[in-house]
Formats: structure tokens, sequence, C-alpha cells
């Protein structure tokens, strides 16, 4: 792999929609036509993004002013519930979800949390895996809309 520029960490902005509703469907894309039910990372428009901007905020990781991935935060009652960590694959493998994730837990702290919540597809073990190795455990099974069974995990991990 060739030398890769250095990255910029910066939180994202309401002008950054676009941006980053691009950089999710471009990310998840692999998961088209893999997942049931589908990901909803397909169905980010801008306005969706700028919605969810305004629950939270979202944080983007940059080299040379262009955008290899980004994740988003949301703070809830008790803790920050970390949301759509995605790195476009052209620069994955690169630590840079470690970095995004991070991020999050940082500003968790900053907002006085102690814990952050993610969820994961229970097709997806791979990442399971993943987030155990950053220290997130089990919390509990959700269950997507119009499913009669558990579709995904959501993991846990106290700062």
């Amino acid at each position: 792999m060739p030398d890769a520029a250095p990255f910029t960490m910066r939180e994202a902005t309401s002008g950054d929609a676009g941006l980053l509703s691009r950089v999710l469907r471009e990310a998840f894309e692999e998961y088209r036509g893999r997942l049931d039910p589908p990901s909803s990372a397909h169905d980010k428009t801008e306005a969706v993004v700028t919605r969810e901007l305004r629950d939270g905020g979202a944080f983007v990781v940059e080299a040379d002013g262009l955008p290899q991935g980004c994740v988003f935060f949301h703070p809830k009652e008790d803790h920050v519930y970390l949301d759509r960590l995605a790195v476009l694959p052209a620069f994955r493998g690169r630590g840079l979800s470690l970095q995004l994730m991070r991020a999050v837990e940082a500003r968790t702290r900053e907002l006085g949390h102690t814990r952050v919540r993610l969820s994961v597809r229970l097709a997806l073990t791979s990442h399971h895996a993943w987030y155990a190795s950053q220290g997130y455990a089990f919390h509990s099974h959700g269950t997507h809309a119009g499913y009669a069974s558990p579709t995904f995990l959501v993991l846990e991990k106290a700062l």
C-alpha cells in the first residue's frame, strides 16, 4: 500500500450533509442485497443526514481535503449512541475506524456520559469481533420493525 496522506479529523457541519450522504452510500454499497433487512444507509439523503446532524453530530476524517470516512453520534439520556461508522473501501485498513470511534468516545466524556452504545447486524460476525476487541460487549438484542426475531446486537462500552 502506498504511503497514505496524513488524515485530519473534524466535526461535521450542516454544510457537510451532502458529502456525508455520499460517503455513507459508498461505504455501505458492499452490503446492498446482502443484508435482511436492507441497510438504511442506502437511503441517507442530504435531508436525512441534515436531520441526523441536528439530533447529535458527526465526525469526518479527511486526507488532502477528501473525505475518507465518518461516524455519527446521538446523545441519549444515559449514553451516547455511536451510529453509522463508515470508511470508504479504498481507505480501509489504516486505522480510521478506530480514530473515528475514539472521537465519539471523547465526545461522550465531554458530554458527561460514561457509556457508548452501538448496533451491529447479527449477520456481520467479523464486526462483532472487531467491536469486542475495542472493548464493546453485549448489551441486548434488537429487532427491526416487521421482523419476528432479533436482527442486530446492541453493544456497549463503559468509558
